[in-house]
């Protein structure tokens, strides 16, 4: 898991602070139309305050004080911002150490090799890779198999096995090979690697707003004009009634009224979000799908990898009757030679281990190999007068059919009670004869059930998907604790199951980590690749999840749902905020000439100069007070959203009305005291 960061890190202050500097170019600033009025207001009053100096007007040291703070408010929001973005950079920095020029072995066309670096190779090119040496560049193993450490990408030690064929092919640039060799085809070209990819994202440099950011900076925006409106129309209301307003006290009073500390904590809060995800070793290729992830409805997982260990093993051959184990065996060994499944290469070792099968020549017999297929769903060989086919029960059934034959009764019963032991049959025939039944087992990893039993008390409802027989299927759901399956899936059944529970308006997600994963993937809303996966799968979702481990969905779902809450818990407070404002500052603009409104000054402030001057300055510090709570988060907890509203208005909308006549008031005495005002 990465390195966690303090909030407060010295790494990450210092350069926030010039970067809240650079962050004043209007250019920027107009992306967040609060804080570019407050910014123009802030311009507006440097230019009288000099324009007051130059012809000693009175009145400087009240003038100069709401200038300052006005900046201060523009700064601390900026900072925010840049606090945010600087916890991306600093995870990037282990990241980007893994990144630099590494020399590669590269096949030239006539087979032999060429020493390159990195950044010389292209998408097509084939590089060797031995034990000791860093993979230079993102690909697809295309032969041989290796321990690999990829501790410098999701920062755990143990070493992870990549093999040509399978869904545990894809390889990362920067990673080292411990043991064995590789052939490795690069499929990415330089600056468009996968680690590239991750410290761009990591860093947030070009994070785009969500269409919910988007909504609440057109309502924030709407908001600003309104109190713009109203503010502008107090100026001739105050020179006809006679009272003594400045712009100062007129620019003091729109930045108090507009929702300035949901403004300046806006972006904070999306790209804290993100970060947050980056700790737990998720990438998010976007705030969309952060976002989602807290909206989800319904999950689909993948059983193989997913749900279970990973690859199923074949632990035993079951034979028809009148068919001897070492006949099974030499059949299934046959037919699975082109199965380049684990499970294929898993029936190959049980039968040279446990029959001595091994040293096959098949290159005099002209043997015609039929590789396995998601479509077919088995894999076999034609030799001359034989034809050998190894695959699910169905598949195989329909093989049957095609000769004339069908299942035996005993074969069909062995298939039934290795699904009620939650184990995986495949079916072995020859020509017309079924030969009995290959057992591998699937082992549902530990902790699971009770981790969907969390997602399942948030209101997401779980769903397997598997390419099983529907009996097996069964006692693997209900292993695990999934509300539903779908058996003898294939790519299609998955995207067209995303695509039914989206028509009823919900959101989906998906972990995987197949190649035949990669559609539905970048179908669901939220899309969660293992980065042990293939490439295709990474490249197709909008999440890639280091360490592999799809129950973390629990993890990024708990994450968008905090985001989602500190957003709306900010915006409650800040626009509660706007309350306490009112009974500071009207009463003081206006007081003098209407000594009714005394009665408004409920706070009792020292005068209307300290008022006006106690809203600015608390304005502005609650910003930086609230930096923690929208980089950490809400704290979110799986209860009804009945409950989490009521929650929300309780905490954040009358705490944001008490809070501001508290700080207003204390702030009012130590000006007093101090003699500011």
């Amino acid at each position: 898991m990465a390195e966690k960061i303090s909030i407060w890190d010295t790494k990450i202050v210092g350069p926030a602070l010039v970067e809240s500097i650079r962050k004043l170019d209007p250019r920027g600033m107009v992306r967040n139309p609060v804080m570019f009025v407050v910014e123009v207001g802030s311009v507006l009053t440097t230019a009288l305050l000099m324009d007051n100096t130059i012809h000693h007007r009175a009145g400087f040291g009240f003038n100069l004080q709401i200038t300052l703070w006005l900046w201060f408010t523009v700064l601390f929001a900026n900072f925010a911002e840049a606090m945010a973005e600087g916890r991306g950079k600093a995870q990037a920095d282990t990241l980007r150490k893994a990144k630099g020029e590494t020399i590669a072995m590269r096949y030239k066309d006539d087979g032999s090799f060429e020493e390159v670096v990195s950044g010389d190779l292209r998408a097509g090119d084939i590089i060797y890779v031995e034990a000791g040496h860093y993979i230079a560049g993102d690909g697809e193993v295309i032969e041989g198999v290796a321990s690999v450490d990829e501790s410098a990408i999701t920062g755990e030690s143990a070493p992870v096995i990549r093999e040509a064929g399978g869904d545990r092919s894809a390889v990362t640039g920067g990673t080292k090979v411990l043991s064995d060799w590789i052939k490795v085809k690069i499929t990415s070209n330089p600056g468009e690697t996968f680690l590239d990819r991750m410290i761009a994202l990591v860093e947030g440099a070009t994070r785009q707003k969500t269409p919910n950011e988007i909504a609440l900076s057109i309502l924030l925006s709407g908001l600003t004009i309104i109190f713009l409106l109203a503010v502008v129309t107090l100026q001739p209301f105050a020179i006809y009634a006679h009272a003594p307003q400045t712009v100062f006290v007129l620019v003091s009073l729109l930045v108090c009224l507009i929702p300035t500390t949901i403004g300046g904590l806006l972006s904070a809060i999306g790209i804290a979000g993100m970060d947050r995800l980056v700790q737990y070793n998720v990438l998010a290729m976007s705030g969309r799908a952060v976002e989602a992830a807290g909206d989800v409805n319904t999950l689909l997982l993948d059983k193989t990898g997913t749900i279970t260990l990973g690859n199923r093993q074949a632990t035993e051959f079951i034979p028809a009757p009148d068919v001897s184990q070492e006949r099974l065996a030499n059949a299934a060994q046959l037919a699975s030679l082109s199965d380049e499944t684990p499970e294929g290469r898993s029936i190959v070792v049980l039968a040279k281990t446990k029959y001595n099968l091994r040293g096959r020549d098949l290159g005099g017999i002209h043997a015609e190999f039929v590789p396995f297929t998601a479509q077919t769903r088995m894999s076999g060989v034609n030799l001359p007068g034989t034809r050998i086919r190894k695959g699910s029960v169905d598949a195989i059934a329909r093989f049957l059919e095609e000769q004339g034959s069908a299942l035996p009764q005993k074969v069909r019963d062995s298939v039934e009670e290795i699904a009620r032991l939650g184990g995986t049959p495949l079916v072995v025939a020859e020509n017309s004869s079924a030969l009995g039944v290959v057992y591998l087992k699937d082992v549902v990893k530990g902790g699971l059930k009770d981790r969907l039993a969390r997602l399942r008390a948030m209101g997401i409802r779980t769903i397997m998907i598997t390419g099983d027989n529907p009996l097996t299927a069964a006692v693997i759901a209900r292993e695990a604790g999934v509300d539903d399956f779908l058996a003898e899936a294939k790519p299609k059944d998955k995207m067209d199951l995303i695509k039914r529970e989206q028509g009823k308006g919900k959101l989906v997600a998906m972990t995987g980590d197949g190649t035949n994963d990669a559609p539905a993937l970048a179908q669901a809303d939220v899309g969660v690749a293992m980065n042990s996966g293939t490439q295709a799968a990474k490249e197709a979702g909008n999440m890639v999840d280091l360490d592999s481990n799809p129950t973390k969905l629990i993890e990024i779902v708990e994450i968008g749902k905090q985001l989602l809450m500190t957003r709306g818990a900010l915006t409650t407070f800040s626009i509660s905020n706007d309350v306490a404002k009112y009974f500071a500052i009207i009463p003081a603009m206006f007081a003098g000439v209407f000594p009714v409104l005394n009665a408004l000054n409920i706070m009792h402030l020292h005068s209307p100069q300290s008022a006006i001057l106690s809203a600015v300055v608390f304005n502005a510090i609650i910003i930086v007070a609230l930096i923690p709570l929208a980089l950490k988060g809400v704290k979110y907890e799986p209860k009804p959203a009945s409950v989490l509203l009521r929650t929300n208005l309780l905490i954040y909308g009358l705490g944001g009305i008490a809070i501001p006549f508290i700080g207003i008031k204390a702030i009012d005495l130590c000006l007093v005291a101090l003699h500011l005002a």
